[in-house]
């Protein structure tokens, strides 16, 4: 059995990542903003240090892909934007980025990106997909009221392809919703985190 921690939108809170970290788990995955508008990512990088072997990190939208991939490689953790990991016979699969916001930040691809990023994941069985966008109009987006934030093309995936497990950020107001689309269950882990046993 293995453990995964995953976590999202961190955004600087080193006393919740430090939280995550006292966390017993065999893998540490951060799916995204760690930080806000790229800044303050060594400070972060030194709360999570003690598990740097562990530690596989995506770009949010506050980051961009060269600031995880030298950030990764500073302090010797695992740039897993775009990356696999196969754990106990299970894929895991991460995307970073949002689509577009209107913030106009780093981390942003259009909906055709996303799209074409994640179908390099399609023919990975069992999946669990960890992304830092949710999936569009459902509760892991939910902004309030008939405000939604997330991705088209990550819904669109998941329908389609039916990954085991999907977990997100992005949408702060939506953390620990969790839902299920079809045979995938879904969830928005926020800076609380979810553990996974695999």
């Amino acid at each position: 059995m293995a453990r995964l921690l995953i976590f999202s939108d961190i955004h600087n809170d080193a006393r919740s990542l430090e939280k995550l970290i006292e966390t017993p788990a065999d893998y540490y995955f951060c799916a995204g903003d760690l930080v806000s508008w790229a800044r303050g990512l060594d400070k972060m990088g030194e709360v999570l240090k003690p598990r740097a072997e562990r530690v596989y990190v995506l770009p949010g939208n506050h980051e961009s892909e060269r600031d995880i991939a030298e950030f990764c490689q500073r302090h010797g953790f695992t740039n897993f934007h775009g990356g696999t990991l196969l754990v106990n016979g299970a894929h895991i699969a991460g995307l970073g980025y949002s689509g577009p916001t209107p913030f106009h930040t780093p981390g942003e691809y259009s909906e055709e990106e996303l799209a074409a990023r994640l179908s390099k994941f399609a023919a990975l069985k069992p999946l669990v997909l960890i992304c830092h966008a949710p999936p569009f109009d459902t509760a892991l987006d939910r902004i309030h009221e008939g405000l939604h934030g997330g991705s088209r093309s990550v819904r669109e995936f998941i329908e389609k392809y039916q990954p085991q497990y999907f977990f997100c950020g992005h949408i702060h107001e939506a953390e620990g919703a969790a839902i299920q689309i079809g045979a995938t269950r879904a969830q928005n882990v926020g800076k609380r985190g979810y553990l996974l046993e695999i």
